[in-house]
């Protein structure tokens, strides 16, 4: 598992090249402010764009989402 971030150059998304040995990679793009819809109408909340490609000889797709489910639970949570 290999991780990167792209964001310190100005980048939102990008689709990581996973080269063996490694397994997957997770990719993260700058943060900022984005306007999401609320319960009461359009709030600004910070956003991480996140990119995960895998080897999906090693990896299933199931294993994948919950992987990264887990990584923004985690990531909603931090202080």
């Amino acid at each position: 598992m290999t991780l990167t971030n792209y964001g310190m150059i100005a980048g939102l998304h990008a689709t990581p090249v996973v080269i063996p040995p490694q397994i997957a990679i997770l990719g993260s793009g700058r943060i900022g402010d984005r306007l999401r819809s609320g319960v009461d109408g359009p709030r600004v909340a910070r956003i991480l764009p996140l990119s995960l490609s895998y080897d999906h000889r090693c990896v299933t797709g199931g294993e994948a989402a919950r992987f990264l489910r887990a990584v923004i639970a985690s990531l909603e949570t931090a202080d």
